[in-house]
């Protein structure tokens, strides 16, 4: 069984800072860091590799299954491996992005990635982020948090991200293409995004990456 007292459970919508925020958080306070969202990148690029049909659910979930993945923290780094591959740039591809939905409303793959991401919640204090990390894989965690900001301000950091990285894309597109997302997170039937009953609500619309930081520290040292 999970030791809750040591989860840092971060939800909410794309583009809301989960990833680079409990990132930093986990590196202040001593904990592994748990980006869940890559898991589901990883196992999206899997099946496309591999020829998966990505609309047979059958298909899609024995592939996650199977899939060999490997995750670790390299120099303030997430590495993602699989199969001996390199993929940590490869998940974050539109294309990528683009089908994602279509592995996590799959119930079966869904279940799979759950424990695993229980069984990386076990084996140090963690700080993890997602869409369900407070409401389905830790639901007993004394800590959660949902953040969330307005689509403007999540498109605009999402699309300053992409332009670091060489992939330069329109704000109406970017916009569009994230609200679609987040629609299908809190639409789906299997683990929809919302925040958890218990869960502290954190816009950070207004506020600075370390500002964000500094108040999730905060809330977490209180009730861990």
């Amino acid at each position: 069984m999970t030791d809750v007292t040591n989860i840092i459970a971060i939800d909410g919508p794309p583009g809301a800072g989960k990833s680079s925020v409990g990132r930093e958080v986990a590196r202040q306070m001593g904990y592994q860091f748990l980006d869940t969202g890559a898991m589901y990148r990883a196992a999206t690029w899997w099946a496309m590799h591999n020829g998966v049909d990505l609309d047979n659910p059958d298909s899609t979930a024995a592939s996650t299954r199977a899939m060999p993945l490997e995750m670790h923290d390299e120099s303030g780094r997430l590495k993602v491996v699989v199969d001996g591959h390199d993929i940590s740039e490869a998940i974050r591809s539109q294309e990528v992005t683009q089908n994602i939905y279509k592995l996590d409303q799959v119930a079966e793959v869904r279940e799979h990635l759950v424990e695993l991401q229980r069984r990386i919640g076990a084996q140090a204090p963690t700080v993890c982020e997602g869409r369900d990390m407070g409401t389905v894989v830790f639901p007993k965690a004394k800590c959660k948090i949902y953040l969330d900001a307005s689509l403007d301000a999540r498109t605009l950091r999402r699309q300053k991200e992409l332009e670091a990285k060489g992939q330069p894309i329109d704000f109406e597109t970017l916009r569009a293409q994230i609200h679609e997302r987040g629609e299908m997170s809190r639409t789906r039937k299997v683990a929809p995004l919302r925040p958890a009953d218990d869960a502290v609500f954190l816009d950070t619309s207004d506020k600075t990456f370390e500002e964000v930081v500094t108040e999730i520290i905060r809330l977490a040292r209180a009730c861990l």
